[in-house]
């Protein structure tokens, strides 16, 4: 293991010493390894039950595909992660991997955090009598949110792509940063703040639809009808509400101060490595999710979870009950199309 500091040539006359904060990576990528190979086979199995599963004109669905989508983006750029991690990269992937899959990590991560909250607003709204005025919860819009997300996420960190690098001389242990340009330093910053405040919207509903699922449930316990439907619909807020807490609060703690690091306004070494450190801790609780998101499609979903057991059951007893379960996969209300756990 390198020490924190290693000396590089700048010239005949000078010595440049230089910070060296990811050179601590070998048990973030066990880790990773093991969350890639455990939610490979899950999503998989989502994009084939997808596939396979009626069309329900529903925005839950809608919100449902998106997210897997964003799942599928981390799953093909995180080897590239994983091989800069190990050190068994060449150079020209290292630098790859700095200047495109990372990038796609971090839309593929603001994906997840916005349609995870559309999710949880939805399941309120579809349970919610009051509130089905305002369609918000129709295929159409949900479809047009969608949209602006993918769009407003690709306008943000595609540029962190496109920017000019500097050229560096090739080191075991390269930190992305160090490739960047002034320029390229100050937009990847503005990234990281646009991309929180995004995050702290997409909370704000996630807090507001849990308390309000929340506060009809217990509003409800005088009368049983109502109080199954609440119930069931507060247990899957409650669910992905709990799945969207661990996976990105964490994180967005130690973002900011990091990115400071980054930026050169904290220029302490130890500092930044500890920060380095709460920072690649709390991004593989935020990739974790990989292993989450099928079980919340499973459990969550209806029509994909009909579609799940049909796929894995035996042929030979399908057969005389696929058209059962065909007609069983239409749901007759909105409300239907989720379950709570």
């Amino acid at each position: 293991m390198m020490p924190p500091y290693s000396t590089f040539s700048a010239g005949d006359t000078e010595q440049q010493k230089q910070c060296i904060v990811n050179d601590q990576m070998g048990p973030f990528t066990v880790l990773y390894i093991l969350i890639f190979i455990i939610s490979l086979p899950g999503n998989l199995l989502s994009v084939w039950a997808f596939i396979r599963s009626p069309r329900a004109q529903q925005s839950t669905s809608v919100y449902f595909v998106n997210l897997l989508v964003a799942d599928l983006l981390l799953l093909l750029a995180l080897p590239f992660k994983i091989l800069k991690d190990l050190g068994a990269a060449p150079w020209s992937l290292m630098v790859f991997h700095c200047q495109a899959s990372a990038v796609t990590i971090y839309i593929s991560l603001y994906a997840s955090i916005a349609f995870l909250a559309f999710i949880i607003t939805d399941r309120y709204l579809q349970d919610c009598q009051k509130l089905r005025f305002l369609r918000l919860h129709e295929v159409g819009f949900a479809r047009l949110l969608s949209l602006v997300v993918w769009l407003l996420l690709l306008l943000i960190m595609v540029p962190n792509m496109a920017l000019p690098i500097k050229q560096v001389q090739e080191q075991q242990y390269l930190s992305c940063s160090s490739l960047k340009k002034d320029i390229s330093l100050h937009w990847h910053a503005l990234t990281i703040f646009l991309c929180t405040a995004l995050f702290l919207n997409a909370s704000a509903a996630v807090l507001l639809s849990s308390g309000l699922a929340l506060k009809r449930l217990l509003g409800s316990r005088s009368d049983p009808k109502l109080w199954m439907g609440a119930r069931r619909a507060a247990g899957s807020v409650a669910a992905v509400t709990l799945a969207y807490v661990l996976s990105f609060v964490p994180y967005h703690v130690v973002r900011t101060p990091y990115t400071l690091a980054q930026t050169e306004v904290i220029t302490d070494c130890q500092t930044k490595r500890q920060l380095f450190l709460g920072k690649e801790s709390t991004l593989l609780l935020s990739v974790l999710h990989l292993c989450f998101d099928p079980l919340l499609f499973f459990y969550l979903y209806m029509p994909f979870r009909q579609t799940v057991r049909k796929i894995l059951r035996n042929p030979t007893v399908r057969g005389t009950e696929e058209q059962t379960e065909d007609k069983m996969i239409q749901p007759t209300t909105s409300a239907e199309l989720m379950d709570g756990v």
